[in-house]
C-alpha cells in the first residue's frame, strides 16, 4: 500500500504542472500538434524505461491481439482525453480548465463500479457527491457569466475527465506491464495527431525552446504520471487512491499564479476546500477494510 501512495505522489506533483505546460504550449501551437510531439517524446520515454527495466522481452511475447487491446485502452487516456482538455484548455483559464477537468477521479469511481465491479458503499457515494460540489463551486465562477465559450471550454474539459476515468478503469482491469502499454498508448496518440495535423496541412518543427516545453510535457507530464497512477492503481483500491488526485489542483493553482499570473479566485479556493472534505470522508474508511487491501 506505501507503494501505491508513493506513485501516486509522483502523478500529483507531475500533473500539477499540466496546466502551465500545457497553456504556454497552446499559446503557440494548435491542440493535436501540442499532442503530437508530446506523444512522440512520451513513447520514447516510456521505451528507454522498457529497456531499462529489462521488459524488452515482453515485446516478443504479447500477441498481436494484446497490441490491438492496449491500443484501444490508450485512446481514452493518451488520446481523447488530451484532445478534450486542450481543447478545453485553449477557451478558459488554465487554474479553470484544470480544477474542471478534475471530475475525472470522481469518473474513475463510476467505472470502477461499472467495469470493475467495486462495491459502491455509502462512504463512497457520500465523498463523490461532495467532490462533486466542490468542482461545481471551481465552475461556478465560469458558469454564472453564460458566456459560449467558457461554457464549451468547461464541456471539453469534463469530456476529457469522462474519458480519463474510463481509462483509468481500463488499465485497472486489463493487467498489462505499465511501461509496454503506455508505449503503446503514446504511440497510437502520436500516429493518431500526425496523419491529422498532415492532413490540415499543419507539420512543422518547433525551435530549441518549443523543444524544451514539448521534452517536459512529454516526460514529466504525460509518461512518468500516468505510469506511476496506473501503478498506485493496482492496488485494487481505485477509489481511494482515485480522491487523493484532488490534492493537485491545489499545487496547479500555485503554479498557474507564479508562472502564468493567474490570479486565485475565491470559487477556486471555497472548491478545494470542499474536495479535501470530500477526500477525508472517503481516506477515513474502516481499519478491518484497510488491512484486507494491505
Amino acid at each position: 500500500m506505501k507503494k501505491a501512495y508513493i506513485c501516486a505522489a509522483i502523478s500529483i506533483f507531475l500533473w500539477s504542472t499540466f496546466a502551465t505546460s500545457s497553456k504556454l504550449l497552446l499559446g503557440a501551437f494548435g491542440n493535436y500538434q501540442v499532442l503530437c510531439i508530446s506523444s512522440l517524446i512520451a513513447a520514447l520515454a516510456l521505451l528507454c524505461a522498457v529497456l531499462m527495466t529489462g521488459k524488452f522481452k515482453l515485446l516478443k511475447q504479447y500477441r498481436l491481439k494484446d497490441y490491438a487491446i492496449m491500443a484501444l485502452i490508450g485512446l481514452p487516456g493518451t488520446f481523447f482525453y488530451y484532445v478534450f482538455y486542450y481543447t478545453g484548455a485553449d477557451r478558459l483559464p488554465a487554474s479553470l480548465a484544470f480544477t474542471v477537468n478534475y471530475m475525472w477521479p470522481i469518473m474513475s469511481i463510476v467505472f470502477a463500479c461499472i467495469i470493475l465491479r467495486e462495491k459502491l458503499t455509502p462512504r463512497k457515494c457520500i465523498a463523490i457527491a461532495v467532490s462533486f460540489v466542490g468542482v461545481a463551486i471551481i465552475s461556478g465562477g465560469g458558469l454564472f457569466n453564460f458566456d459560449k465559450n467558457v461554457l464549451m471550454g468547461i464541456v471539453f474539459c469534463l469530456m476529457g475527465a469522462v474519458s480519463y476515468g474510463l481509462f483509468t478503469a481500463l488499465n485497472t482491469k486489463y493487467e498489462y506491464d505499465v511501461f509496454v502499454s503506455m508505449m503503446i498508448n503514446s504511440l497510437v496518440a502520436f500516429v493518431l495527431c500526425f496523419v491529422i495535423i498532415a492532413v490540415k496541412g499543419e507539420l512543422f518543427l518547433p525551435n530549441f525552446t518549443q523543444t524544451l516545453g514539448f521534452t517536459w510535457n512529454g516526460i514529466f507530464v504525460i509518461a512518468i504520471p500516468n505510469a506511476t497512477w496506473i501503478l498506485a492503481l493496482n492496488c485494487k483500491n481505485t477509489s481511494k487512491i482515485s480522491n487523493l488526485a484532488y490534492i493537485t489542483p491545489f499545487l496547479s493553482l500555485i503554479w498557474t499564479f507564479l508562472i502564468l499570473h493567474e490570479p486565485i479566485n475565491i470559487y477556486s479556493v471555497i472548491g478545494l476546500v470542499v474536495i479535501v472534505l470530500g477526500i477525508l470522508i472517503q481516506l477515513k474508511d474502516s481499519k478491518g477494510k484497510e488491512k484486507g487491501l494491505e
